[in-house]
């Protein structure tokens, strides 16, 4: 609790513009000063507004001279820690967003509250319209008497739309219009019978009627279990209903307590408890280089760079077990929603219910809930996708981060922060071990373990001495030769065949989903484009519509071309939906699960279509990106890449760096268990450096290649990176903007940086907003880092509320270790 001297706060509004980024000073009333902390929500009147703000320091005096007082205090315990607040203000600093956008990142969406009109009574009791408007009136007055209050939105319908009249009645004082703030979901209650005294319920026995059998059923149930109980548990075990509990609670004889629960989404499943595994040489190696940075509890940073089935997940395992036995907090980071369900069983069946589970799969409910676990204390570790980062631990240990390398630790709004910078920080805060676990390596991770910035733990071998699977590329231009026309190749056909022959399974891996990529016009060469985005639809055979997996615009599939009239309209490409499909043609009797957004989309689905696989409900198992990693089903023994080009040309410096992951990661999964792996990547560019490099397991060869082209080249890590995205409903206003910022940028960088554009974005609209890029390449030194720094700052400042920015920084990775 604060000081009873402390009487202001300095309080961050909920109003992300540049002009109100700063604090505002607030009264604490002398109600509140036992509640307020630094880190609280609180309600405060912002001009004519109520709005939500955050306490980011309490203090004694201020140099405001009309200070207004703080409204209400909206937690018993605040959101974010002390820690939280700070870590709010590095990602300000270095993500270039506002500060109260990086605290809304931090906490659970539920939290970030909503603000709502309502209608209530005014003082003024005699209404003043007359003739034909007094009708509605006299029932918006009714219904205000009967319920307290309305939503604007009702209220406008019960004076049929008429804003005009809620203004002259607000005039009148017959009605206040008012904000209200609130959270979008409630706490769970349940409600609890609570029986009376033994006497009074054997003296209620004596006095019901003998007609009310379910009455004296469930008074004698509590003479003989005198305790209380869930009322859903006794409905449920006595077969009862609610009217026949509440005539006992009319009586007295019973009453009803409602009592907050916390939702678990994982409450009617049971895992079986595991005991560590004893670890191999390599893994015991790695054990003791990493645990002595949790015994002695000091920062350190590890890349824990183990190949596919080397049995990373159990060293993590073992060294939360030390951790927890410090009394310390553990935060673990999956990069996808599929790796949760066996990483949860993993995890669960260690550590039981001190894991808390946090993903985009639960409900909103259910992650608040989660997460308020975590704020209690009564969970010691946080499982979860990149928000995760974020859980409010007071005394973590360790941080661990499985698969580093994705892109998915990437945050793609604002604040663009990566989930691994953050983690680093919060490690350095807490004198934690950060530990970053991948067979793959990102390129900036590599160079930070080669150049001695992080700590390189290696694990060359997969556990019990297993081969990894071998791998053939195959040439889809030889294909085309000899007229195999065919999304699979000769080979990849075959191994898929002899594969459920033997009883075996196989994963086939594609980076798209949908039934074609794009449909074209073979008249006039047109594709059918999103209108909002003017990029390719993608058709989807289940119903046959086109989508645009952007903006979510969809349509029929057309009859005849939009440009030309042409019937001469196909389907061209492959996605998911259509290797489902040819798998089904070609061979007879095939089980196949597909998962990609499409089939994943309700809750649950990964899990269950996961669970099936692993049961051997299916021979074939067609996905994208999120089967790619992490996955382990001993029955597989065949891997497909269908098309390995898929992210090899995409308009970005990683494409190469993605393509040889993805390949590396996909292949993987093959070969896992006693049976011998296979895997087919098919290509069309298959001498191409970072597919040759993955199928013969040069992985040394590809990140000195990769590096020395991208120190060639001015790109992270050699060199540091800002992305500015520019976007405006109106193309001319946006081409303006975009000279002017450049200018402005070029005068202020002068020799120090180089800049590049502005150009269209490689998405030239999204959402029927116009986009332009640019990009500024400079040194890693620390008087450059903070002039481009701020230099940008200055510069994406503006006052056309209807051009949006969006700022990328990159390259920062090694200097985070030197805290510059």
């Amino acid at each position: 609790m604060i000081d009873v001297m402390h009487q202001y706060a300095e309080i961050y509004v909920d109003v992300p513009v540049k002009n109100t980024d700063r604090a505002f000073d607030y009264a604490i009333p002398e109600s509140f000063r036992a509640d307020i902390r630094v880190g609280s929500r609180v309600l405060v009147p912002f001009g004519p507004r109520k709005l939500i703000g955050y306490v980011t320091r309490c203090k004694t005096t201020t140099d405001t001279k009309r200070v207004k007082a703080i409204l209400d205090v909206l937690d018993v315990t605040p959101p974010l820690t002390t820690e939280l607040i700070q870590l709010g203000f590095y990602m300000a600093d270095t993500y270039l967003c506002h500060t109260i956008t990086a605290f809304q990142s931090m906490i659970p969406a539920v939290l970030k509250g909503k603000y709502r009109k309502v209608v209530t009574l005014g003082d003024q009791t005699d209404p003043i319209i007359k003739g034909e408007k007094s009708r509605v009136v006299d029932q918006l007055i009714q219904a205000l008497q009967e319920k307290g209050l309305l939503m604007l939105e009702q209220a406008l319908q019960v004076v049929e739309q008429d804003r005009i009249l809620i203004r002259k009645l607000m005039e009148n004082g017959l009605i206040r219009v008012e904000e209200q703030v609130g959270d979008r979901v409630t706490k769970q209650k349940v409600g609890w019978l609570l029986p009376a005294e033994k006497g009074v319920l054997q003296e209620a026995l004596i006095q019901l009627p003998k007609q009310a059998k379910k009455q004296r059923e469930l008074v004698s149930y509590f003479i003989e279990n005198h305790h209380e109980i869930p009322l859903q548990s006794l409905l449920t075990e006595m077969k009862t209903t609610r009217p026949t509990v509440r005539k006992l609670m009319d009586h007295g004889i019973i009453k009803m307590e409602e009592r907050e629960r916390f939702r678990d989404p994982y409450q009617n499943r049971t895992y079986q408890r595991t005991t560590p595994l004893p670890l191999t040489t390599e893994q015991q190696q790695a054990y003791h280089q990493m645990v002595v940075a949790i015994e002695n509890g000091h920062y350190a940073s590890v890349l824990l760079h183990g190949v596919t089935g080397s049995g990373k997940t159990e060293v993590y395992l073992q060294l939360i077990e030390v951790a927890l036995k410090k009394g310390k907090e553990c935060i673990v980071l999956v990069p996808e929603i599929s790796l949760t369900p066996q990483m949860v069983e993993r995890f669960k069946g260690r550590f039981g219910e001190l894991v808390a589970v946090l993903h985009s799969g639960l409900s909103a409910g259910e992650r608040f809930d989660e997460w308020r676990k975590i704020r209690s204390g009564q969970v010691k570790i946080a499982i979860g996708a990149r928000s995760a980062i974020f859980a409010p631990f007071a005394h973590i240990g360790l941080i661990i981060i499985d698969e580093e390398h994705e892109t998915t630790y990437k945050q793609e709004e604002h604040p663009k922060y990566h989930a691994r910078e953050v983690a680093n920080w919060r490690a350095q805060h807490h004198q934690a071990l950060l530990v970053l676990g991948t067979a793959t390596p990102a390129v900036e991770t590599y160079y930070a373990a080669r150049t001695g910035e992080l700590t390189w733990v290696q694990m060359r071998e997969r556990v019990q001495g297993r081969a990894l699977p071998t791998i053939e590329v195959v040439d889809m231009r030889e294909e085309l030769k000899i007229g195999n026309r065919s999304m699979f190749s000769r080979a990849l056909h075959s191994a898929i065949v002899a594969c459920i022959e033997k009883g075996e399974q196989a994963v086939l891996f594609l980076n798209r989903r949908g039934f074609s990529t794009f449909v074209l016009c073979r008249e006039c060469g047109e594709t059918v484009a999103c209108p909002h985005c003017e990029i390719a639809l993608t058709y989807h055979q289940t119903n046959q519509s086109v989508r645009c997996h952007y903006c979510g615009y969809a349509t029929g599939l057309p009859t005849e071309c939009p440009s030309c009239q042409s019937r001469h309209i196909r389907h061209f490409g492959t996605g998911t939906q259509k290797v489902e499909e040819e798998l089904k043609r070609t061979l007879e009797n095939i089980r196949v699960i597909r998962m990609d957004v499409d089939t994943t989309g309700k809750k649950g689905a990964h899990e269950r279509l996961l669970r099936q696989f692993g049961e051997g409900k299916a021979d074939v198992l067609v996905g994208t990106q999120m089967i790619a990693k992490g996955l382990d089903f001993p029955k597989v023994t065949v891997v497909g890449v269908i098309a390995a080009d898929t992210t090899l040309h995409l308009p970005h410096y990683k494409a190469g760096e993605r393509t040889f992951q993805l390949l590396t990661q996909v292949s993987g999964r093959a070969g896992r268990h006693e049976r011998p792996g296979r895997v087919f990547i098919q290509s069309y560019n298959g001498d191409h450096y970072s597919i040759d490099y993955a199928a013969h397991y040069q992985m040394e060869s590809f990140y000195r290649t990769e590096c020395q082209m991208r120190r060639n080249l001015h790109y992270p890590p050699y060199y540091g990176l800002f992305t500015l995205i520019l976007s405006h409903p109106d193309r001319l206003k946006l081409m303006h903007a975009s000279q002017q910022m450049a200018s402005q940028l070029q005068l202020g960088l002068q020799d120090i940086a180089q800049l590049l554009g502005p150009v269209p974005a490689s998405m030239p609209k999204l959402k029927d907003r116009y986009r332009m890029q640019m990009m500024i390449k400079y040194q890693l030194i620390p008087e450059h880092n903070h002039l481009v720094k701020e230099v940008v700052r200055n510069a994406i400042q503006t006052d056309d509320a209807a051009l949006r920015i969006h700022v990328d920084r990159e390259g920062r990775w090694t200097q985070d270790w030197k805290k510059d």
